[in-house]
């Protein structure tokens, strides 16, 4: 779609400020450029009161921040406040697992909405509480599995925008909203952000509170941001994530990556394991140093641990939902419960045992071989025709089940013409290092252009 791009956060709010001349009216283009473009994507769920819903909560915002609002807007006269928020302005696209109030959470299932009531998800108080207006509930799969929504991937209508997330990053790369959350239980941020030329940002296990949102995993549901740029995503991370202290790598400081080769990347097409090589390179030439090393070769082992335990605490969660609404579960949800209902809870304790004891060896390795980061591809390939699948999340998996923070950044075009991403990986609990680190990493691989 060549009227698509993504728009980086605080150009967006550049925008807000300096073009218009109040804030209905940037909240009027914005809802002009939704209706022309979703109903092409289809990235957001309807809502017949979309604007009546905004000018509300616009309201509210006002009486809370008067003059941020104001200066936001760019109005004559605003002082801007001592209190400004970091996200006034900011437009948020919210996947529908999230409680919103206001809105209902269907989990993109059928069931009633009532089945899953529940108090207002914690990010999106955090969210809110910065100055963000949520546009809308973007599309999720069939609770957040595999069976699919509407959505389209906005560099070709023809193809998938990857999963689960897939409303969330379909919106920010059609320039709907400049951040968005998702959620990830194996692939469901760094995918579909590989897939639509977007950053992706999973933070370590933890970093984000899941409460309010409706679960796939208690153990490995774990709650990412979309952005167009790192540095979006970073402004985003301050306000969501528990206790931000953002750090930059040390500049005298000659940084390292870890390149893997092992089994693991061996689960990736060749288009895919070839751009991250290319991506390596160029970040050599801009100063790293690139260090070769294998983390995954039992990836068999650790995937099969990793979709037991998910599958048996799928099952577990939706025991009472399925009695009573099991004819609206699709055949995919379906087939995952009975898998999960035949593996045992030792199975998914020897699993949960070895995503804590195995994550410190796993960074053991990496600090040997004195590396900052690991690189490795985001996705097998590129996003595959059709939207009946999401494409594989299996180059995700580790990282979701030890924990570990990853970054995702598009870095070059694949044979289909459709984005590849490089995905960063950091150390656990050390977010805010991969952040700087993958900004670093961003600027060496130079612009990536949208479609055109």
């Amino acid at each position: 779609m060549s009227d698509a791009a993504p728009r980086d956060l605080s150009a967006e709010l550049d925008d807000l400020r300096t073009r218009c001349r109040s804030f209905e009216e940037y909240l009027d283009a914005r809802l002009a450029r939704l209706a022309d473009l979703d109903e092409r994507v289809r990235a957001f769920l309807p809502e017949e009161s979309r604007r009546e819903r905004l000018l509300r909560e616009l309201g509210e915002l006002r009486q809370a921040f008067p003059a941020a609002v104001a200066a936001a807007a760019g109005e004559a006269g605003s002082g801007g406040g001592k209190r400004r928020p970091p996200l006034v302005g900011a437009l948020v696209g919210v996947k529908d697992l999230f409680h919103v109030e206001g809105l209902p959470t269907k989990a993109g299932s059928h069931l009633p909405p009532e089945a899953f009531a529940g108090s207002q998800a914690e990010v999106v108080n955090r969210l809110r509480r910065a100055g963000a207006l949520v546009l809308g509930k973007t599309v999720t799969t069939e609770f957040a599995y595999f069976s699919p929504g509407p959505t389209r991937n906005p560099w070709n209508l023809e193809h998938t925008p990857g999963g689960s997330s897939s409303g969330s990053a379909a919106a920010v790369a059609a320039g709907l909203t400049p951040l968005a959350l998702g959620t990830q239980t194996i692939g469901s941020v760094t995918r579909p952000a590989a897939f639509c030329g977007i950053v992706g940002f999973k933070p370590s296990l933890g970093r984000i509170p899941t409460d309010g949102i409706v679960p796939f995993s208690r153990t490995m549901d774990q709650v990412g941001l979309f952005a167009a740029t790192v540095s979006s995503v970073a402004t985003g991370a301050v306000v969501v994530c528990d206790n931000w202290s953002p750090r930059k790598p040390n500049a005298k400081r000659t940084l390292s990556v870890g390149l893997l080769e092992d089994a693991y990347v061996e689960q990736a097409e060749e288009s895919a394991r070839r751009a991250v090589i290319t991506a390596a390179e160029r970040i050599a030439a801009a100063g790293f140093g690139v260090k070769r090393l294998a983390l995954f070769p039992n990836i068999d082992e650790i995937n099969a641990l990793h979709l037991d335990l998910i599958a048996r605490e799928f099952a577990q969660l939706h025991e009472q939902w399925y009695a009573e609404y099991g004819s609206l579960y699709s055949d995919k949800s379906k087939e995952l419960i009975k898998k999960g209902r035949a593996v045992t809870e030792a199975r998914a304790e020897e699993a949960r045992r070895d995503a804590e004891s195995v994550r410190p060896r796993v960074q053991q390795t990496m600090r040997q071989a004195g590396v900052s980061v690991v690189l490795s591809p985001a996705s097998v390939g590129e996003a595959p025709a059709g939207i009946e699948a999401t494409g594989s999340p299996i180059l995700n998996l580790p990282w979701t089940f030890f924990g570990l923070p990853t970054v995702t950044v598009p870095c070059e075009l694949g044979p289909l013409g459709l984005p590849l991403g490089l995905q960063i990986a950091g150390y656990y609990q050390n977010d805010e290092h991969l952040i700087g680190v993958a900004s670093a990493i961003e600027a060496a691989l130079g612009p990536f252009r949208p479609a055109a």
